[in-house]
């Protein structure tokens, strides 16, 4: 835990519940919250990085959106939700770590339809360390992933609290020794990873990356990078690609929150291009680490 937070133990971890600051250990929620009993409620997780949260807005507005997709209420206003995010990582002394947002649809008998008048939404906040370290070695060495059926929901792009089958496939992975897994739908092609979004660049040289659509989430990760691609002048093709396609790619990568854009060197075990991270792939991370700084 020490290394984690750079050298400083934080504070003694602190959650935050419907208005309260707590003791991570002592913090929970109504025995009837529709998220534990119904999976009802979204989620979002922002980097810290040097203390400060990235891309911020571009969370906030993703939450909002999800919200929306389901009708459920803020639980207060951005400005208060953007001081109480900020007070927490402050009270946890937290220099790199994962913000994680939670919002539930609250306390209420349990019942499958949305209550005509739902109770106020639960709130509940949490930051959790990383280590520098390992995102390091995944950028400088590149990880491994593998194919598995996508099994989820018809609305990937709402980012919700239900991940079991995302966990499944994850868990999968591991267990093969690969760090993610790359998700097949029914048509045959690739949609995003368990937890991340997925990119290829294929035998022309163009970066590719599916889409958007209800069968994925709109990574505010693969926003930036689209956004600051742009910029550089770096062209990209939203489109669905194959398994096919990515075995026979000269480079892949995946991106996220959590840990940017990490180069893909082998999938289902075999490897991608020369087997090590692509001078495309390491012009996008270039990219992306630079707009992290000035965030």
């Amino acid at each position: 835990m020490i290394d984690q937070w750079n050298g400083r133990p934080p504070p003694g971890r602190i959650a935050y519940v419907d208005g309260r600051y707590l003791r991570h250990g002592a913090a929970g929620v109504h025995v009837e919250d529709r998220a534990l009993q119904l999976g009802d409620g979204v989620y979002e997780v922002c980097r810290i990085a040097s203390g400060r949260l990235l891309d911020e807005e571009e969370h906030l507005d993703r939450l909002e959106r999800s919200l929306g997709e389901i009708a459920m209420a803020m639980p207060m206003g951005r400005a208060a939700l953007k001081a109480v995010m900020a007070e927490l990582v402050r009270r946890n002394g937290a220099r790199d770590g994962i913000l994680y947002l939670q919002i539930t649809r609250g306390a209420l008998r349990r019942d499958h339809p949305i209550p005509e008048r739902p109770p106020r939404p639960t709130l509940i906040l949490t930051v959790h360390p990383i280590s520098p370290a390992a995102v390091a070695r995944r950028h400088a060495d590149g990880v491994a992933v593998v194919l598995r059926p996508d099994q989820r929901w018809a609305r990937c792009d709402i980012k919700s609290t239900q991940l079991l089958a995302n966990l499944l496939a994850k868990t999968e992975a591991r267990s093969k020794g690969a760090f993610e897994a790359w998700l097949v739908d029914r048509d045959g092609f690739i949609t995003e990873g368990a937890s991340t979004t997925a990119w290829i660049v294929d035998r022309e040289g163009q970066i590719v990356t599916r889409e958007l659509s209800h069968a994925i989430l709109p990574g505010v990760t693969r926003r930036v990078i689209l956004q600051t691609a742009a910029e550089a002048q770096i062209a990209i093709v939203e489109r669905r690609f194959t398994p096919e396609e990515a075995h026979a790619a000269r480079e892949a990568f995946l991106t996220s929150a959590t840990g940017g854009a990490v180069p893909v060197v082998q999938i289902d075990g075999r490897p991608v291009g020369e087997g090590k991270p692509g001078p495309l792939t390491r012009r996008i991370m270039a990219l992306y680490a630079e707009h992290s700084h000035q965030t």
